[in-house]
């Protein structure tokens, strides 16, 4: 495959993947790293991913700051950094397909649940942002998912779109800026990276435009119920 065609797919898979996360604040790795892996390698796509989560957070949260739980936003990384060593332990440890199922299980079900019956209700206090946050550690350190976690969180918190994609991107920000640099220290960074994430980034500010069309006026509660829909996809990508 001669880099001309590669080039082409690779923005298009960034901006699709980044019109998903621009419209439901997440999303955009688990479209991403399976396509991009089958075309550059998981050396090459992984690093790639982390660079182009900083750029779609900054771009978001040109917008939307305003919006951003502060304290929820920064409870969750800290928690999340606690949860780290726990998850590299995982790593070398517990086999990954099983935790990815049942991962998939759970958003699956927790989706279904509140589709077709009863709501959870909702929490008034950030009570629960620390196990949340702990537990989106683990399944970050262990298989880069850290996203279920505090997309549930935020989900129960009842946020309202903007303040649910603008928490989540404050979110993302510091955690893909930590990923990417321990890429670095871990000799992952290369020319052809660089010249990858050069051409995706202009993929990635297109799709988070697209994606802010595209929610501006969905109201509340159909927002909500596209989020848990797409979760259950996320669930069934988790199975792969």
């Amino acid at each position: 495959m001669n880099f001309t065609l590669i080039s082409i797919l690779v923005f298009v898979i960034i901006f699709i993947s980044t019109l998903i996360r621009s419209a439901f604040g997440f999303g955009n790795a688990l479209i991403a790293m399976p396509l991009l892996v089958l075309i550059l390698g998981i050396k090459t796509a992984t690093p790639l991913v982390a660079m182009i989560g900083i750029v779609i957070a900054l771009v978001m949260l040109l917008w939307e700051w305003r919006e951003l739980d502060f304290k929820d936003a920064i409870y969750l990384i800290l928690s999340t950094l606690a949860g780290i060593p726990l998850g590299l332990f995982f790593l070398s440890s517990a086999p990954e397909q099983i935790v990815r199922i049942i991962l998939g299980l759970i958003l699956i079900g927790f989706s279904f649940y509140n589709l077709l019956g009863p709501k959870l209700p909702r929490i008034r206090t950030n009570a629960l942002v620390f196990p949340a946050g702990f537990l989106a550690g683990i399944l970050g350190g262990a298989y880069n998912t850290n996203g279920p976690p505090v997309v549930i969180y935020g989900v129960m918190r009842g946020w309202s779109k903007e303040k649910f994609r603008a928490t989540l991107q404050g979110y993302f920000l510091i955690s893909s800026l930590i990923i990417v640099i321990g890429h670095g220290l871990a000799g992952l960074w290369s020319p052809e990276i660089w010249q990858l994430f050069a051409l995706s980034t202009p993929a990635s500010i297109l799709g988070v435009f697209s994606g802010r069309r595209l929610t501006k006026n969905v109201p509340q509660d159909t927002y909500q119920r596209l989020i848990y829909l797409f979760l259950i996809v996320a669930g069934f990508l988790l199975f792969i």
